[in-house]
């Protein structure tokens, strides 16, 4: 049986777990991924990922760290304005938060999930010390007192000083561990796709309210020669899978009036994909010789671009405790400080996205109303608006 000493071994290989995979193998620890699914990295490719991510500031950082920017800025859209539409007040209700505002920089950039599997296994494959290992996964782990001892889905063995779980939400290495963890269910879905119009989107992130949860526009390049958007809608589940089972024609329309048709007409751009939405936290972030990162940590409904800027910001963490004392690494005293760090911005964070999207699913006159008045006295009051921005952003 094989059997090999590493650094760190990273369950999980998505956009998370290989990002973790190169921020570590940048600073020179030795680092073993594994992911029993070999990534897409091709847009048209069968089970490509076509969700988008928008990196926030403070993640582009870390990319910068991680040795993959220069790789990704070429096909980042720069998202300048967050506009919030609430199309359910009368009048209806646009209000634009510009990242002028508060910075020399836009809030963040929009990329392509397969786009970003593709440069980061490019990464990683010039990266000497870290071991990839697509199509073998984590299978069970016993932390001892200088490592844990982990057993792949190939029978091999790695004992590695930390085991980073960025396995998703169902986490292998969370259950592992013996973490718990508390999941809330919306009774929502989303359906995720990309469409083409004609207004540019003049690299303006557009969330659109009505009721059931915001269909939400991320600007990407253009497609064919036209201004292109991804976009995630949410809706109550019955709906959501109705929506995702229309023919096109039928399916733009409905995305039309839903849109309050803030583009112009929409013409679908890539196929459709429907994704459940929960709120989730881990009990606990750490266990023995072991750190949770991610969705393995926490889950959010996909508002305000919060859920894998925070993972960045969860792997930042981790970095700067194993780069300021590397002798201490997935130790009792590492992962400690890691869960005191991390837990009080998780639980802000979850907490307030799952606010914000019991508001959105509202279909009452009155709460829509109250809505859109909140939106309106926020946007009203500068030091309100620009520490908004500033929490949103990451910047607090």
């Amino acid at each position: 049986m094989e059997r090999k000493n590493a650094d760190i071994l990273i369950a999980g290989g998505g956009v998370a777990g290989l990002t973790a995979a190169a921020a570590f193998g940048t600073a020179g620890f030795d680092v073993v991924i594994v992911d029993p699914t070999p990534p897409v990295t091709a847009r048209d490719a069968d089970g490509a990922d076509l969700r988008t991510t928008a990196f926030l500031q403070p993640a582009q950082q870390f990319l910068e760290t991680a040795g993959l920017w220069d790789r990704l800025a070429p096909d980042a859209t720069p998202l300048q304005v967050m506009r919030i539409v609430d199309a359910a007040a009368e009048p209806i209700v646009v209000r634009d938060f510009d990242a002028a505002d508060i910075s020399d920089k836009p809030f963040g950039w929009n990329l392509p999930n397969w786009l970003l599997r593709r440069e980061m296994v490019a990464r990683l494959a010039a990266l000497p010390n870290v071991d990839f290992r697509p199509g073998t996964g984590f299978a069970s782990m016993v932390a001892r007192t200088s490592a844990a001892l982990v057993t792949l889905t190939d029978g091999s063995q790695i004992s590695a000083q930390l085991v980073i779980g960025a396995d998703g939400r169902g986490s292998p290495v969370r259950a592992a561990a013996g973490i718990g963890v508390k999941t809330k269910r919306y009774g929502q879905k989303a359906v995720t796709f990309a469409v083409t119009h004609d207004a540019p989107h003049n690299n303006i992130s557009t969330e659109i309210h009505q009721s059931g949860g915001p269909f939400t526009l991320v600007p990407l390049p253009d497609h064919d020669g036209k201004p292109c958007s991804a976009v995630v809608w949410m809706e109550h589940g019955a709906e959501a899978m109705r929506l995702a089972d229309l023919p096109e024609d039928q399916f733009e329309a409905a995305a039309n009036e839903r849109s309050a048709w803030h583009y112009g007409p929409l013409t679908l751009a890539a196929p459709r994909h429907v994704w459940p939405i929960i709120s989730q936290m881990a009990d606990h972030l750490t266990g023995p010789r072991t750190a949770l990162v991610a969705e393995a940590a926490h889950v959010m409904p996909p508002i305000g671009a919060q859920g894998l800027n925070m993972s960045l910001k969860d792997l930042s963490c981790l970095l700067d405790l194993a780069q300021a004392q590397p002798d201490q690494l997935g130790t009792p005293k590492m992962l400690d400080s890691y869960a005191r760090q991390r837990h009080p911005d998780i639980r802000l964070r979850v907490t307030g996205i799952d606010a914000l999207n019991r508001a959105s699913i509202a279909g009452s006159p009155m709460v829509q109303d109250l809505r859109a008045k909140g939106i309106q006295a926020l946007f009203g009051i500068t030091p309100i608006r620009r520490t908004l921005m500033e929490l949103g952003l990451g910047a607090r």
